[in-house]
Order: structure tokens, then sequence, then C-alpha cells
């Protein structure tokens, strides 16, 4: 009985000290278009004083809510660059009283831009219960660049010398644009947004119900900018590099230059935003390769070392545009165009000393030396269109329907020249390997939305269709000298089709918060091939779990935890089993009954926030199930051949941090580390040879930036992208460093900017990777070193200000296939 007592007496004290405390909680939106405010800035002060009492920042719908006010009389204040102050003077609180201050309407700030000098630094990092926010514009090298060069600096990503992208040392990853996912592979996306035109980059490792379960890395969503106030904004961006310091004795020298420009148009219902960029960024280098495979029934060895020029031209452009209309309060739509073309070449003109010798007493056997002239060229010209309608009802709920459509016409070839040394116009051989892939799809997508208790129900389905015609050519002079090049041609037919429904309810109690939700999707996926009869199909049927909750143990100190399933899709190319002859020693080629992996996830992590900016920290584990690798077998004694296979099963566990401090007035300083270790093991076949993986490893990055305010007008930067070596199926991918400087001037009140940006400073042998692949019967190594120390020279001008998002169209297509 005592038991029963004391808890009935802590229940009541719990009671009774709940009721003494106030929450607070609304919504804020554009007094004018009625759209939802994020970001904004939510303190209560003391009447009596003017002390701070509390803060928040408004969620991506506008929501906001304060909790663990005493009772008394207070003073409200929400503010957002771009708009004027809202202050409600009065506001007296009871206890125990949880008051709902409705919907917040802030007008915008016509003039208040142009008149006020904003002093002080907008903070580089938000966390947020389901994702990380991070601003684009603290990171001064990568102006006049691309996305890619943002995200290289991110705790959870990484960029290899090839420009490969991970996210927790996974290329599996999905991209959004404003919100909305890409096909394409990422490299290709991502580096034809404009850097200037990013305002924020969402991180989002362990996505809810309602996000397609895409990816093992998670998603990052690139939000883009647009005007904020009425009448015309306008951003021009110009870039130019200087000669280069490191060529490397190269053909052609680099070529660095490109521009951008975003103007938008707003004026009450209307919100119209019309951008387009060119960018050339070449890129010099040079190549040193060692490999040997070995001839156990011929008793030989055979070793083909080479070095030589490895280059890359590179240009891409875009135009795209976008219009918002409010209707009225209820209803608002949005349509877009996005039109680009994407052009590569990589020249490696490569010297091969080849030599036979015995497998038993290495004596020599023969030797030759030849030249290679290998070219390889991809294009891609990009198309689509999209349409969007929301319609918002009385009760506050809402219905969103949305339509993309997108085409993708990608082609390219490689031209594999061996010719005599050093007697150059004797041709030993000439291989020409082109192909078209253009694909084409779309997606249909209904979203429903209801304020439920003390949070929303959302449901939907959506439909993903999309089709690849391939068409595979091979020439080979001599013919004689490759007798089964019949099998390097002919064309492949894929399509994929995937209906999915989902539901998820989020809400808060208290200190707590959370999200919980469950997809289904049925898909169907299938290849045809010109030379066989037999068409492969995979139907699956899954369903992907989602958990999320986080708890307040202050107001400064954040827990959570989540658990969530995802799968990586196979792309066309991964299931392309038609042979290409990427280079001079390497084949590569795909499987069509290649399976996707499925990914089991749990995160733990804890958010602190404090005087001079925040901390956070999550430990995560995967389990990995078919995880897709290539991997190489001997196809010929000068040939590897690369196959995409599913190797076992894999699991990885790691922790990431990261931290934004405001050390002094002048000096800010951001930091993120990511350490994992990944173990792959497995028995497999690779063209029905039998092949065993066993390989596992730490590996770790480690991104910094650091930035100076020297005067008024004038700043300085540095920067370091850090990736460690790496455990692949077969062997490692060595370190790879990147530091960069950068200094800029503000001119015309901070309208104008000019600054000088160093990238790739040549110290601690940086831009250099080495990768290494080896089997009982191979051994390949191949170090890879890129130019460094490149001088550019960017000039950037604002009429008026770009803050919030602008939701330009994305290919979804051109993410995943280029």
């Amino acid at each position: 009985m005592k038991k029963i007592l004391s808890l009935a007496l802590l229940l009541f004290s719990y009671w009774i000290g709940t009721a003494q405390t106030v929450a607070i909680k609304g919504r804020i939106i554009d007094a004018q278009t009625h759209h939802p405010i994020e970001y904004a800035s939510v303190a209560i002060f003391k009447s009596g004083d003017s002390s701070l009492v509390a803060g928040t920042i408004s969620k991506s719908n506008g929501n906001f809510e304060l909790n663990k006010i005493s009772a008394g009389h207070y003073r409200l204040k929400i503010a957002f660059i771009g708009y004027r102050n809202f202050i409600k003077a009065d506001l007296p609180l009871s206890d125990g009283q949880r008051k709902d201050l409705g919907d917040i309407m802030l007008q915008p700030a016509r003039n208040a831009l142009s008149e006020v000098s904003v002093k002080g630094q907008q903070a580089g990092e938000v966390n947020k219960i389901d994702k990380q926010i991070y601003k684009a514009g603290q990171f001064e090298a990568s102006k006049g660049g691309s996305a890619v060069d943002v995200i290289r600096n991110l705790p959870t990503v990484s960029v290899n010398g090839e420009g490969n992208i991970s996210m927790r040392g996974s290329e599996s990853f999905m991209v959004l644009v404003n919100g909305k996912p890409v096909i394409t592979d990422a490299q290709t996306v991502l580096s034809q947004i404009p850097a200037n035109a990013i305002e924020n980059v969402e991180v989002v490792t362990s996505p809810s119900a309602k996000y397609d379960p895409d990816g093992r890395g998670g998603i990052l969503n690139i939000i883009t900018k647009k005007g904020t106030i009425d009448g015309v904004t306008l951003a021009l961006n110009g870039q130019g590099g200087l000669p280069s310091v490191d060529d490397h004795n190269n053909s052609r020298m680099p070529q660095r230059f490109g521009g951008d420009a975003t103007i938008n148009y707003r004026k009450k219902k209307w919100d119209i935003s019309v951008g387009g960029n060119y960018n050339r960024n070449d890129n010099a280098g040079f190549r040193e390769g060692d490999v040997y495979t070995k001839d156990f029934t011929a008793g030989t060895i055979i070793r083909f070392p080479s070095t030589g020029e490895r280059s890359f031209k590179r240009y891409n452009y875009a135009g795209r545009t976008t219009i918002n209309f409010t209707a009225d309060a209820s209803n608002s739509f949005s349509a877009g165009l996005f039109i680009g073309q994407r052009y590569q070449d990589r020249v490696a003109d490569l010297i091969y000393h080849n030599t036979t010798s015995s497998l038993g007493n290495d004596a020599l056997i023969k030797s030759t030396t030849y030249y290679n002239a290998n070219t390889q060229i991809k294009e891609g010209g990009f198309a689509l269109a999209n349409f969007d309608y929301t319609h918002r009802f009385n009760d506050k709920s809402t219905l969103v329907g949305g339509f993309v459509y997108e085409h993708a016409n990608l082609y390219g070839n490689t031209q594999n020249r061996n010719l005599r040394y050093p007697n150059t116009v004797d041709t030993i051989q000439y291989v020409y390997n082109p192909y078209k892939r253009p694909i084409s799809g779309y997606r249909f997508k209904l979203d429903h939305s209801l304020p439920l208790g003390n949070g929303k129900l959302e449901s939907g389905y959506q439909l993903r269709y999309d089709t690849q015609e391939g068409q595979f050519g091979y020439l080979v002079t001599p013919s004689t000298s490759q007798p089964d090049a019949d099998r390097f041609q002919g064309s492949l037919h894929a399509k994929n089709v995937i209906n999915s429904v989902y539901s998820q309810y989020s809400g808060k109690s208290g200190n707590w918060e959370y999200n919980g939700g469950l997809r289904y999707e049925y898909s169907t996926r299938a290849v045809d091939l010109s030379y066989d009869p037999n068409r492969h199909q995979l139907n699956l049927s899954n369903l992907f779990p989602a958990a999320l909750i986080q708890y307040s143990l202050t107001n400064n100190w954040k827990l959570k935890a989540d658990y969530n399933r995802r799968i990586n899709r196979t792309s066309n190319l991964e299931l392309n089993p038609i042979p290409e002859r990427e280079h001079s020693e390497a084949l590569e080629q795909g499987d069509p009954d290649l399976l996707p992996e499925f990914i089991d996830q749990v995160e733990l992590g804890i958010k602190h926030t404090f005087k001079a900016g925040n901390f956070s920290a999550t430990a995560y584990y995967q389990h990995i199930q078919n995880p897709i690798q290539r991997l190489n077998s001997v196809y010929a004694d000068t040939i590897l051949n690369r196959v995409y296979t599913n190797a076992g099963a894999a699991r990885q566990f790691g922790v990431e941090a990261g931290t934004s401090l405001q050390l002094y007035k002048w000096w800010s300083l951001y930091v993120g580390a990511n350490a994992y270790n990944y173990h792959i093991s497995g028995n497999i076949l690779i063209l029905n040879q039998p092949v065993t993986v066993n390989n596992k490893c730490w590996a770790y990055t480690f991104n910094a930036n650091t930035t100076f305010q020297l005067a008024k007008t004038w700043s300085a930067q540095a920067n370091v992208n850090y990736l460690s070596k790496r455990p692949t199926a077969q062997g490692e991918d060595s370190q790879y460093f990147i530091p960069n400087a950068s200094v800029k001037k503000t001119l015309m009140n901070g309208r104008m900017a000019v600054s000088l940006l160093w990238q790739n400073i040549g110290i601690f042998n940086a831009a250099k990777q080495r990768i290494t692949t080896s089997g009982p019967d191979f051994y390949t190594t191949t170090n890879y070193i890129y130019e460094t120390n490149m001088l550019l020279i960017n000039l950037s001008f604002n009429l008026n200000r770009f803050t919030s998002k602008l939701k330009l169209p994305n290919s979804e297509l051109n993410e995943r296939e280029f």
C-alpha cells in the first residue's frame, strides 16, 4: 500500500510540475502568398527586463513550438531576413496554458535590405529532428563551382579524385533538388547546379516513410535560392581561371571559366524565376600504373606498367525556369522546365612496357613497348518538365499532386589505339566502341497531410516509370586481333515500374518528438537483350518501416534514436552485360540479374547548442544484404574484366560528428568528421569463376572550414577535405587530400564581391590517389595525379537578395545514368 501511495504522490507531483508551465505554438506564413516560412527565428522576452526566456526556429511547414515557460507577461518577436519583424508586445500566459497563436503573417520588407547593413553571421549549421542543414554560402572555395564543390565539405560526404561522391562511404544515396528526387547519377546532376544558386544543403541520414527509400547513404536535398521581396531580384556570377601552374606537360592546356545568372520576379500572386549557367572546368593530370597477370597453364607472368597523360575536358550548360501562382489562400500551382547539356572527354595517352617472364624463375621470355592513345567521350542532353498543385482545406489539411516527365539523350564512345613506339604512325590495333543510351521516365505523386492530435498524419501514393533503349557498337581493326568482337555489341531494353503507398504520423508531446511510418512498394524490372531470347525480370514486394524519436534533456541538449530500411536499386548501366572497352587494360560489364541492396540501419545521436555554436554526433550501424561491387578478373593477358556483381553480405558501423563555432567576432570554424568500419565477405562467381571476398578496414573523412573577417569588407577562408584509405572488395583506395583557400572583398555595400580562389593547394601530397586491387592471378595499382595550384577569380553581383527556396526542376534520369 505504501508503494502505491508513493507512486500516486510521484505522479501527482509530476502533474503539478507540468501544470505550472506554459506551451506556445503557431505557424508563420508569408502574408502575400500564404506559403509557410522556414527558419524564421522566434523569441520570448520578459516584459519587465526584456531578458530572453526561450527561442526556436520555424519548421518547413512554418510551425513552431516553445515549451516549459513559466506563467507571466511576455513579449513575442518573430524575425526573418527579407520580412518586417512581427512583435506582440503583450503576451500574458497563465499556469498550465497551451496557447495556440494560429497563423502569424510576416509582411515582406520592400526596402529593408537596401537600407540596413546586416552585421554578424548566420549559423552555418542547423540541427533538426530529421535532418542537418548547412548554409552553402559559408564555403567560399566553392564559389563559381558546382554543388559538388559545396557538398564535399559536409561531414557525411566525401568526393574522391574521380569525382565520385559518397555518403557514409557509399556511392548509393538519393539526391533531391528542392524536395524533388532525381534519377541519374549524383555526380552528373550536382555538377550542373551552380554553387552560387544554392541556399542550403539538407542531409537526411535516416529518412521517414514519405521519402523514397532509395540509397544506402541517405538523402542530400539541395535547396536553391529565390527572392523574398516584391519586384525584381537578380544575381550574376562570373569566374575565370588563371593560366595553369602545374599542367603535367599535357598535350592540351586546361581551361576554366563560366558564369551563371538567376532573375526572379515576384508580384502579388505571381513568382517567376529564370536561370542559366555555363561552366568549363578542365583538369590536367598524370597516371602511373603497374599491372601483372599470371597464366598458370602456360607458366608465365605478364607485366605491363605504364605512365602518361590523363586529362579531362569538361563543360556543361543549362537553362531553367519556374512559375509559381498562388490563386488564393487555398490553391497554388507550380510549373518548371529544365534543359541542359553536359560533355566530358578523358584522354589517357600512355606508354606501356610489356614483358612476359617465366612464372617459375622470372626469366624474360619476350618484351615490347607500345603507345596507347585512349579517349573516352561522354555526352548527354537533358530535358524535363514538372507541374504541382497544392490545395489547403479549412481544417488545415493539404492535398498535393505532382507530375514530372524527363528525357535524357545519353551517348558517347571510347577510342582505343595501340601504336608502335616510338614510331607512332604504325597502328597495332584500333578499337572504336560507340553507344547510345536514351532514357525516358515520369513520376506521379499524390500526398495528403492532416493535423491530428499533437501532430499530423501524412499518407500518399506514387508511381515511378522509366525505360531505356541501349545500342552498343564495337569495331576492331584488324578484325583478326579480336575474334570474339561480336559479343561486344548489341542492344538492350530496360524498364522499371514502381508503385508505392505510405502513411506516417509525426508529432510532439512535452519533451518528446517522434515520427513513425510504413511504406509499401511493388516494383518490376525487365531487361531484354538482342542476343538473348529470355527476358531477365525481377518482381519485388517490400515493406520499408521507419521510426524516429527525439528527447530534449534541456533546451540545449537533445538525444535521438531511429531505425529505417532502405534499398539501393540497380542502375541500367550496372545491368548491361555487353562489355565496354573502358581503356586499354580494362573491360567493364554488368549483370542483367543483379539484385538490389537492402539496408537496415540504426542510429543513436546527440545534439548540443551553446553560446559559441553547436555540436552533434551520431553513431550508426548498417547491415547490407546483396552488396553491389565491381570485381576484377582476367580476360586476356593484358586486359582485366570488371564486372558488377552481388558480393555476399556486408556490415558497417561508424560515428560522424560536426561542430560550428564562432570563436571570436572575426573568426568562425566548422569541423566535420566521419569514421566507419566496413566489412564485406562472401563466395561468388564472376563469369563462372569462383572468387572469395573478405575485406574489412577502418576509414574516415575529415572536413574543416575556417573564416577570418579581416576587416569590414575583407575576409579570408581556408578549408581542407581529407579522405583516408578505405577497403574495397578486392583491395583498397588510398587517401585523398584537398586543401583550398580564398580571399574575398565586398563592394557597393555588399552587393558586389570579388574573390580570389586557390584550389588544390600543392602541399602534403595533395590531389593524388592510388587505387589497388588484386586476385590469385592478377595485381593492379594505379596512381592518379591531378592538377594542383589552380587560381581562379570570381565576381558576383546581387540586386536585392536571394534567401529562400526556389523550386527549380531537376533531372532524375541525369542523376543516375550519365
